[in-house]
């Protein structure tokens, strides 16, 4: 198998967009987004979401393919970023992956089982007794019929305390039971490209973000989700930014807190990603710093990974 697929990583605010862009132009490329916010609407400020103009210019997948509200999985995730992938090769041009989510990267190229059981009428019934009862009744519950699926889990996240339900009810068996199966690898050679900044440099690049969002309009988009009855303990606003900025709205924080929240969050959560793809020792390490532009950065890494 010779088909490459190059796979650009890294945190939060260390420039993959302008870089995969680059690339982009010089392979011919369309992008695959492996990021697990950018696939909702009306998200695109708090996300980081490559602007219309980009988007026009370069095709990219994965952005805007779901409301707030829709349910997502990274196994769904895997297993149709594996199919776009499969047509992108078959128009004759290069995919380049692009993200910091994690599990989803994980689904697509390693893969891990996940059951294809659905029910709309008990989902929906889940969703009505959630409503009455609240989480943390669900989480007992989970932990009673799936204990070892509830220790992975934290006793709010409820978008995979549903779901893990959800796989017990309609089969009888615990959720971890499904994931004892054996994943199935992508069937295209992985390159994986990790861009790296020294922290105090990454952390400056954030807190610069954050203004910069605050700026653009950050506030109005939150008001718009709000406005469109989006609930703010929805899973897709759970998310750094959104969950700050809603706790403003609601008067429960000042402005300054809300902004110095989203600086703290942005930047634990770039060392959380940065802990989970420095495991992975697949992936090839580049210094930022050490290059003069993004134009200098990508045609490195089109000479050391693709064209070598």
């Amino acid at each position: 198998m010779n088909r490459k697929v190059l796979l650009i990583v890294g945190p939060t605010g260390v420039g993959k967009t302008e870089v995969s862009l680059e690339l982009a132009k010089l392979l011919h490329s369309e992008i695959v987004s492996a990021d697990s916010r950018q696939i909702y609407k009306y998200m695109d400020i708090g996300t980081a979401k490559p602007s219309k103009e980009i988007l026009s210019e370069v095709r990219h997948h994965f952005i805007d393919i779901k409301y707030p509200n829709e349910y997502y999985s990274s196994g769904r995730y895997g297993r149709e970023a594996r199919d776009c992938i499969e047509e992108i090769f078959k128009c004759g041009k290069q995919p380049i992956v692009v993200g910091g989510s994690g599990l989803y990267i994980r689904a697509l190229v390693d893969g891990f089982f996940k059951p294809r059981v659905y029910d709309l009428n008990v989902k929906s019934d889940l969703k009505k007794q959630l409503s009455e009862k609240g989480v943390y009744h669900f989480y007992e519950r989970l932990k009673s019929v799936d204990p070892v699926t509830a220790s992975r889990l934290r006793a709010t996240d409820t978008q995979r305390i549903l779901r893990a339900l959800e796989v017990f009810e309609i089969t009888g068996q615990p959720f971890s039971k499904f994931l004892e199966n054996k994943p199935h690898p992508a069937n295209f050679h992985p390159l994986f490209v990790g861009l790296n900044l020294a922290r105090g440099h990454l952390y400056s690049k954030i807190e610069s973000r954050v203004d910069g969002m605050i700026a653009k309009g950050f506030l109005d988009e939150v008001k718009e989700l709000r406005n469109r009855g989006y609930d703010p303990n929805l899973n897709a606003l759970q998310t750094v930014g959104y969950k700050e900025a809603f706790l403003f709205l609601e008067g429960r924080i000042n402005f300054s807190e809300m902004v110095e929240l989203i600086k703290q969050k942005s930047r634990n959560y770039a060392k959380r990603q940065m802990t989970w793809f420095r495991k992975d020792k697949r992936i090839h390490w580049v210094e930022w710093s050490s290059f003069k532009s993004n134009v200098d950065l990508a045609k490195y890494i089109y000479t050391a990974f693709i064209n070598n």
